[in-house]
């Protein structure tokens, strides 16, 4: 699969590894269902009593025990939350950092629970964030492998052309040369220079 990718191009690569694909779209969504149903068994039977002792009252008082996508901070879920610049270095390293924050979490929440009923979930979750971390930091590879290794780092393969590693000749280095030029680009590969 790689070669052909590498063939290809980098559409190919980033076609093969799309977050919106319904395997790993529809995992995302299924996590949220996932910790929707344990929030929902923890509350659906709470007196006013253990609301209160809880400090569940200030949720409780805006939602009931509806399940409201929130941090634990009380901030409200937003499509804010979502990062993207259409560059697939940029986007990629910003899937890398979500899938280990959100391990992050389950971690927290991990250390802080002691019901198994909590714990077996969680713990697949977490798994899923480590394997989801593992095919980004593929397709970053496999992504940069196929990009011009001098300038990748200062093109944006999505929107810049001459981006590929056929365009940099054989020890070609980053911008001006020490020439005082601060224009890396003009023209030559995005900044790659001979």
């Amino acid at each position: 699969m790689y070669q052909k990718a590498k063939i290809r191009g980098l559409s190919v690569i980033l076609g093969l590894w799309n977050i919106f694909d319904a395997s790993l779209g529809t995992e995302e969504l299924a996590h949220l269902e996932i910790v929707g149903a344990i929030l929902y068994q923890l509350t659906k039977n709470l007196s006013e009593e253990q609301i209160k002792s809880s400090g569940f009252d200030t949720y409780f008082v805006d939602h009931t025990t509806g399940v409201y996508t929130q941090a634990a901070a009380g901030f409200p879920y937003t499509a804010a939350s979502f990062q993207v610049k259409g560059d697939p270095v940029a986007d990629l390293n910003e899937d890398l950092a979500a899938e280990q924050k959100a391990r992050v979490t389950y971690d927290n929440i991990l250390r802080l629970v002691d019901d198994p009923d909590i714990i077996d979930p969680i713990r697949f979750l977490r798994e899923r964030e480590v394997v989801h971390y593992q095919r980004f930091a593929d397709c970053l590879r496999l992504t940069q492998d196929t990009l011009n290794s001098c300038n990748f780092y200062i093109c944006n393969p999505a929107f810049d052309k001459n981006c590929s590693n056929s365009n940099c000749p054989q020890g070609g280095n980053i911008g001006n040369n020490n020439t005082g030029d601060n224009n890396n680009n003009n023209g030559n590969n995005c900044g790659c220079r001979g």
